[in-house]
This record gives C-alpha cells, structure tokens and sequence, in this order.
C-alpha cells in the first residue's frame, strides 16, 4: 500500500509539474509586440529595414518562432548580407544587421558584393560611382575578377574602366572612362592589352574624347573608329 501510494504521489507530482510546464510556456510565449533592429548602413535606412521585417514576424510568439526561418526570410532582403536573430524579454526579437558592400552594378538590375554575389537594390537608388558589369547569368564573379585584374593596367595609361561586358559567347569588351569602347574579344588578351598600351602611349592618348572603339581584335594591329565616322565591321575573334 505504501509503495502504491509512492507511485501514486510521483505520478501526480509528474502531472503537476507539466501542467504547470505547460502554463509557464503559455504565458512565456506571447505575441511579438517589438522587433528591434541593430547594425551600421551606410546605404538604407532603420526605416526601411522596419517595413521589411515587421511582416516577417506578423502573428508569431515570442517562444515559438523558428528563428532559423525568420532568418533565410529576411536574407531575402536585398541589402541584407548576414543576419543574427535573438529573443529579448518579455516580447521582442532583436536583428542584428549586416548591410551588403556594393562594388559594382550587375546587368542593370542588381549590384554585386565584393565576393561577386548579386543582390537586387530596388527601392534604394543605385549608389553613383560604381562600374558597369555586365554577363551571362552565373558569371558575375567571372566578370568582377577580371575586372580588379584588368584596372591595375589601364591606371597604368592614367585610365579607369566605366563598363564591362562578357558577351554570351565568350568574347569581352570595355568601356573607358573617356567613353571610347575597347573590342577585346575572346582570345590572346595579355597581347592584346600590350598592343593597346604601346598605342595608347605612342599616339591615342593625345586624341582618346575623338575615340569611338578600339577594336584588338586584328592579328597585327589596332583598328580606331573616330566620332563621326561609320562603324568598322564586327568581329567576335
């Protein structure tokens, strides 16, 4: 009888502290009433990231929300890199910020991040003072890298690239900061670029706002086209 009431008692005992496990989870896990937010920006504003992550968390609980969830959501922000969510007693969750670091623009609707990653930007207005990249889908990490290898060489001519393109099938051409265009192509570019520089030194320079293109892609030579003149003939080589 003793040890039947023992069992009894424990049973009761078990019964009672999960009713009250239950209770205290009820009234732990409360409607969010705060999201507060946390970080540095130097393109969007505390406003806007509110009005995108408000609805994220519109009719969850403060214990119940999935924050692994939350977080890939609000990754899909466009100006968001990283995201760390935490919860703060008694109803609020904190997000803490990365913003992304634009380096360049991406086929006009989005900008890429240093890793050559794209993100869209809209509604934020598009920084100024960024390059014009340009490629296939997939190849945006192609076309930065080739990018920070191509600058080193036009500085060298006292010269900065607006634009560049890799054209769908393979060949590559740039824009100057003067607005003449440069037809790389698809092969021999190191030759290229060398023929360009010894050109550019010896004469161009002295006429480079007249230039329209620059056109490399000649096995022995350099062809200009000058402001006002008809179009050479394209060529892809």
């Amino acid at each position: 009888m003793k040890r039947r009431n023992a069992w009894f008692g424990l049973i009761l005992l078990a019964l009672l502290l999960g009713a009250g496990s239950r209770a205290l989870w009820l009234w732990l896990d409360r409607p969010i009433e705060r999201v507060s937010i946390r970080g540095e920006w130097d393109y969007v504003s505390a406003d806007y990231l509110r009005t995108q992550l408000a609805p994220l968390v519109q009719g969850a609980t403060w214990l119940s929300a999935d924050l692994g969830d939350l977080r890939d959501r609000a990754l899909q922000v466009g100006w968001l890199q990283e995201v760390r969510i935490s919860r703060e007693w008694p109803n609020a969750l904190v997000f803490e910020l990365v913003e992304q670091a634009p380096v360049a623009r991406w086929n006009d609707d989005f900008l890429l991040n240093p890793e050559g990653e794209p993100f869209s930007f809209a509604p934020i207005d598009v920084p100024k003072g960024l390059p014009d990249l340009a490629g296939p889908n997939g190849s945006s990490e192609e076309v930065l890298s080739y990018y920070h290898r191509l600058m080193p060489h036009f500085e060298g001519l006292s010269l900065s690239l607006a634009q560049l393109r890799l054209e769908p099938r393979g060949a590559w051409r740039l824009q100057l900061d003067n607005g003449a265009w440069v037809m790389l192509g698809r092969r021999d570019h190191e030759v290229r670029l060398a023929r360009l520089s010894a050109s550019w030194q010896r004469e161009l320079s002295r006429s480079g706002e007249h230039i329209r293109y620059i056109d490399l892609r000649y096995p022995n030579g350099v062809a200009v086209a000058w402001h006002g003149e008809s179009d050479f003939e394209d060529s892809e080589e």
